[in-house]
């Protein structure tokens, strides 16, 4: 048998049965678009993560309280419970540092605000003028925080642009009095529509002065210090002069922790970069799964055939040309599984993109290349055997079966 022929009777014998086929090509292909869409998942949160950090800017430092490795922003560590707190003091003292150019203490909570008895729950963040700067944020109208000392709690309050539309509808709110809390503040400026960053959304911010927040809250300890170096190359300089300078701060005690941005990138990169893999190896469990399926089903057209393949033998077919014809009848069919996987997986990656626009759900080309590659080598590998079977049959007796 000639290729054109082996393939043309692959190709009828995976017609004649449309039902058997159409369950095989569908198991084959659910596994392929779970590979698509659960590398696509991962490695979009990986790349989310990445880009969100990246925004921060490239000569960051971020000291938090007590000895970690990590930090992100969650409201379960507003409050520090570590034996001894980053401090105003702190903060002030690293503008001492050579190779420091700006500093942003932070303190975040939650509170209510309330004009004109409109009332929603806000997130206040306290820093300073700096946090401008390093964050790359802009004002759209007024002015942002006052440069003042660190100590002093000015009642001012700078409001993100959903928090202005929806107390202040068409008004102007700047001069206007707010109650946040239990304080009254003047609305000074309004934050340029930034969207969400580091699980904060800043059109839904209200930013007070550091020292403002923390009367509020009732509280001495900073969430966060935010420094930035005066450039790249001294990023690494700049983090063991603000280790020294707080150590000495604190006796020699180590209690606080102070990381780089490439840091949290390469955690983040690293342990999302496992997640994909992670997902994307159960999600492969379903293609073996379906390689078993194409194995029993191949089974089962050997014994449903056997007068036909007596008949090829008969009229000369060698049994390697048997052979071929049967892997190439399950290769087709894994191919159309995993062609059809892969349209599936890619709408399902779109789906979640739509659904999810800040996600750039995109699977990579290696989960792709690898979901196809496997599909098409299980669907082989299980069809080896009823191929070898069909191909060790005797001719004789398989015409007296037909």
């Amino acid at each position: 048998m000639s290729p054109a022929d082996t393939l043309r009777f692959a190709s009828r014998a995976a017609l004649g049965y449309p039902l058997r086929t159409a369950l095989m090509v569908l198991a084959m292909s659910i596994g392929v678009a779970a590979v698509v869409m659960l590398t696509a998942l991962g490695d979009g949160a990986r790349r989310y993560v990445v880009e969100e950090f990246s925004a921060l800017g490239a000569n960051l430092l971020i000291v938090l309280p007590g000895r970690t490795e990590t930090g992100g922003v969650n409201p379960g560590s507003f409050v520090s419970s570590t034996p001894r707190d980053l401090t105003n003091d702190d903060a002030a003292a690293l503008l001492r540092v050579p190779l420091v150019q700006r500093v942003a203490p932070l303190t975040v909570g939650n509170s209510e605000i309330s004009v004109g008895g409109r009332l929603r729950e806000v997130m206040v963040v306290g820093t300073t003028a700096d946090y401008l700067d390093i964050r790359g944020f802009g004002v759209a109208g007024g002015q942002f925080l006052p440069r003042e000392d660190f100590g002093r709690a000015t009642a001012v309050a700078v409001i993100g642009e959903t928090i202005r539309a929806e107390l202040f509808g068409n008004q102007n709110a700047i001069g206007r009095m707010i109650r946040l809390g239990d304080r009254r503040l003047r609305v000074i400026g309004i934050m340029g529509p930034a969207g969400r960053g580091l699980g904060m959304n800043s059109d839904e911010l209200v930013l007070v002065p550091v020292a403002t927040a923390q009367a509020m809250f009732n509280t001495n300890a900073l969430f966060r210090i935010m420094v930035e170096t005066r450039g790249r190359e001294a990023l690494a300089p700049a983090q063991r002069q603000v280790e020294d300078l707080l150590r000495a701060r604190r006796d020699g005690e180590l209690d606080f922790t102070v990381i780089t941005q490439d840091a949290v990138l390469g955690t983040f990169d690293r342990i999302l970069g496992a997640l994909t893999l992670g997902v994307a190896g159960i999600a492969a469990i379903s293609l073996a799964v379906a390689g078993i399926l194409v194995m029993n089903v191949m089974l089962v057209a050997v014994t449903q055939r056997t007068g036909e393949i007596g008949l090829l033998k008969a009229l000369g077919a060698s049994a390697r040309a048997i052979r071929l014809a049967f892997l190439a009848e399950a290769g087709l069919l894994s191919l159309a599984g995993a062609l059809t996987g892969f349209a599936l997986g890619h709408a399902g990656a779109w789906a979640i993109r739509l659904a999810f626009p800040a996600l750039p759900a995109w699977p990579p080309d290696w989960a792709v290349a690898a979901a196809v590659g496997t599909a098409l080598a299980t669907g082989l590998l299980f069809g080896v055997m009823p191929a070898r079977l069909a191909a060790a049959l005797d001719p004789v007796q398989a015409l007296m079966k037909r």
